[in-house]
């Protein structure tokens, strides 16, 4: 017993670098891709965008376990050209009440610890003022946008929550944690289905939406995605709250049930499906921002001690899954292949959230919803 255990330690480490090293020469494939960061996502213009916000974290935490200084500098090369010296944001617009625009705002904090500009901590506080005034619902949940009224997304959990959290570890005001566990505990009241384990994709608190169950208010389908922003939001959030604060560990049990219920999801080839529950089902496909996504919320969730070591497997069939079916190798680089390019509800045209809806929507590679989770996932990996 005693050698299997210490033949098991050794294959983690070994995996756990292999992890890291695919991880690394991610990073730099992105950014022979994409020289600018504001070209992540396949991005044609300067924009504050919160895929662009995605990628450039993967960037910042390639950074901080390497210490190369590279990636720091191209992240830094876009926040000092977007943000103005009075910490204005190009092209943002406050009017909107997006929480998409909040996601970016992240790597600000990084920013600003690291080279003193005041025109980050400006930011910080311009988009902390946002949310101040944020539309929410009756319960205190912040609305996914104002053109989508009394609705919450899971995307807009992970856009916001650990922002806000975050912004009351910077600020030391404990009032910050409270509104982020909110978010969270409301979103998980709303979008959880017992009979499944899973998270519906959204909420409309009005009942009014056309993909709105018109008795629960939640939207028709598990978009694996959608989970896979949640996931990530529950693991992040904790990142900056204290251990001993009320009501951290019902975040921590929302990880462990979610944590539960995908391993009856993954396929026998270690990865998940765009619309979880259909494995196998007509034009569905396992989608690689969803297997990106767990491979980071597990491997974190491991390493925080939030859920336990019988999880590893999980992350070992993910990781190789990625790896032998959703990686190309392209001379030196490595492109991560069928990535849904974007799925939302309602707007114009209407999305109404079906299974065809999803399983139709754009596919393309290398899209930052994917490669930034696979960045970051794979440095989890390693630890």
């Amino acid at each position: 017993m005693k050698v299997c255990a210490i033949l098991i330690s050794y294959l983690f480490v070994v995996v756990g670098s292999y992890a890291q090293s695919v991880g690394i020469q991610f990073a730099n494939s992105e950014m022979n891709r994409f020289p600018e960061a504001w070209q992540l996502d396949h991005g044609k213009r300067l924009y504050f965008g919160y895929a662009q916000g995605l990628g450039c974290l993967a960037m910042l935490k390639v950074w901080e376990q390497t210490g190369d200084q590279k990636y720091f500098d191209y992240v830094e090369a876009w926040g000092d050209t977007i943000i103005n010296e009075q910490g204005e944001i190009h092209l943002y617009k406050v009017e909107t009440y997006n929480v998409d625009y909040i996601n970016p705002g992240k790597i600000l904090f990084f920013l600003y610890k690291e080279t003193g500009k005041e025109k980050y901590k400006l930011a910080i506080e311009r988009l902390m003022d946002q949310l101040k005034r944020h539309p929410r619902t009756l319960e205190g949940a912040y609305w996914h946008k104002l053109i989508y009224p009394h609705q919450v997304w899971l995307d807009g959990v992970y856009m916001a929550a650990p922002f806000v959290a975050q912004y009351g570890q910077f600020t030391q005001d404990s009032t910050y944690y409270e509104d982020a566990i909110n978010h969270v505990l409301i979103a998980a009241k709303h979008t959880f289905d017992p009979a499944t384990g899973l998270y519906y994709h959204a909420w409309d608190e009005s009942k009014k939406q056309q993909w709105a169950n018109p008795i629960t208010g939640q939207s028709p389908n598990f978009w694996g995605r959608s989970i896979g922003w949640w996931y990530m939001a529950l693991v992040d959030v904790l990142d900056y709250i204290p251990a001993d604060y009320p009501r951290r560990d019902s975040v921590v049990q929302v990880i462990q049930g979610l944590a539960k219920s995908l391993t009856r999801y993954q396929d026998k080839d270690g990865l998940w499906w765009q619309v979880l529950d259909k494995a196998g089902a007509p034009k569905n496909y396992q989608e690689a921002s969803v297997n990106s996504m767990f491979l980071y919320g597990y491997s974190k969730a491991i390493n925080r001690g939030y859920i336990g070591k019988e999880y590893v497997s999980v992350v070992d069939k993910v990781f190789e899954g990625i790896n032998t079916k959703l990686i190309r190798k392209d001379g030196d680089n490595l492109t991560l292949i069928q990535c849904n390019a974007v799925a939302g509800l309602g707007g114009h045209p209407y999305r109404d959230g079906s299974y065809e809806y999803y399983v139709n929507e754009r596919i393309r590679e290398n899209d930052s919803k994917a490669t930034g989770p696979f960045i970051m996932g794979c440095l989890e990996a390693k630890k």
